[in-house]
């Protein structure tokens, strides 16, 4: 079976860093990470790459072995065209690999793909096919393309030449953070994770690396305590970029042996995530690019893994956020905060009753978004409406105040957003 050492990490080290499309990404303090687990975290700004990801690293890799070892004087045909499948991010590392070496790339997407990565990657100078409604379905329309001689299929994770690439992010940070006690991975197809964890081990082997997957993507985990492959036809997370459904033999063999440990986070924990390294790192980052740093923030899912006094890596690996669903995650987070609520108040149904509450509202310093009146319910006395507001506030304390001025003013009012 095929596997990646750090010696392939390092050759395709030695690859990447001759072409300037391939970037040393910079590595940043989080004050608030820190103090919200005990530990120096470090963000390392793999978002910060020209396409918004790690992936270049192993498309360009991977398509310049294959360059090398075809045309003339080989028995392998030129080659001329690169197929890939991908939700957004490898699809723009292939596009911008290939562009960068003057051959053709067909890549498929599938049709949830958010916009932002569809056009990015149309950008690069691929031609996109968009096809089913998750990667899996996207992967296997495009390993049906491959049907000349001169193409060569670029697997998101199930490909040497990829792994060892991106494992170049592995060596970059035990170079940059020589401190170093965990690193914290996403995983999707493990192609990052496996990369990471076979070129962390071999240069720094008391470096604990752990992997971090969501709930509704979390093959990993049920996969080591298989013993074996499992896979989801249809992941379901908002960190799109690791919905791949599965990892491959080769990734799961390199977790299996380098990996400390699995952990599993919330689509609430991402959200939160992706809010708080735009507020308080400045940082703005995709579902997968926060998946790690979302670990930090849940001391269930962190288990028994005790990150006091440590340094402590995240990977931010993505940045592509589509901005739909960048107000999807930041609304979501907010309401999760109770700094986005929705008050249900009963009145009379008379002129001017609207203002009124609006005023008080407003006196407390609170934004009102929207609100509507509701006379149809069947609970609703004769002559009686609720009015439902979408308010802006700053927290529990701020809610709280808001709550106690329309109830003085002898109002019924019921705060619908929080849970019973």
């Amino acid at each position: 079976m095929s596997t990646v050492t750090v010696a392939d990490v390092e050759a395709a080290a030695e690859r990447v860093a001759d072409t300037d499309i391939v970037q040393r990404t910079p590595v940043e303090r989080s004050r608030s990470l820190s103090e919200r687990c005990g530990a120096d975290v470090r963000l390392k700004m793999e978002h910060l790459q020209r396409t918004g990801s790690f992936k270049t690293r192993g498309a360009y890799n991977a398509i310049s072995r294959a360059l090398d070892g075809s045309g003339a004087g080989t028995d392998e045909p030129a080659i001329e065209r690169v197929v890939a499948a991908s939700a957004g991010n490898h699809a723009q590392g292939v596009a911008l690999a290939a562009a960068d070496a003057g051959i053709d790339a067909t890549i498929v997407m599938p049709e949830s793909a958010p916009a932002a990565k569809i056009e990015a990657t149309r950008a690069y100078g691929a031609s996109v096919v968009l096809r089913g409604n998750a990667f899996p379905e996207a992967m296997a329309h495009a390993q049906t393309l491959v049907d000349e001689p001169g193409a060569r299929f670029v697997h998101a994770f199930d490909d040497p030449d990829v792994v060892a690439g991106q494992g170049t992010l592995g060596l970059e940070v035990i170079e940059q953070v020589p401190e170093i006690d965990t690193v914290l991975v996403p995983v999707g197809g493990g192609g990052l994770a496996g990369g990471v964890a076979a070129a962390v081990k071999a240069r720094s082997p008391e470096t604990r690396v752990i992997g971090v997957q969501t709930e509704g993507a979390s093959t990993l985990s049920e996969s080591l305590a298989a013993g074996e492959l499992v896979t989801r036809e249809e992941p379901d997370t908002i960190a799109d970029g690791i919905a791949t459904g599965g990892l491959s033999e080769l990734t799961f063999g390199l977790l299996d042996e380098h990996l400390d440990d699995a952990v599993v986070v919330s689509d609430d924990d991402v959200a939160n995530a992706i809010l708080l390294l735009l507020e308080r790192a400045k940082q703005m980052v995709e579902g997968a690019g926060a998946t790690a740093a979302a670990a930090l923030l849940n001391d269930d899912a962190l288990g028994d893994l005790d990150l006091a006094g440590e340094t402590v890596v995240p990977l931010l690996c993505g940045g592509n956020i589509d901005v739909t669903t960048l107000k999807e995650v930041v609304t979501h987070a907010l309401v999760d905060r109770d700094q986005l609520i929705e008050l249900s108040v009963r009145i009379d149904d008379t002129p001017g009753t609207m203002g009124e509450i609006s005023t008080l509202i407003g006196a407390e310093r609170a934004n009102i978004r929207t609100v509507r009146h509701e006379r149809s319910r069947p609970d609703l006395p004769v002559g009686d409406a609720d009015l439902v507001f979408e308010v802006e506030t700053n927290g529990p304390a701020h809610v709280d105040r808001v709550l106690n001025a329309v109830r003085e003013a002898g109002y019924e009012v019921e705060w619908t957003t929080r849970e019973a």
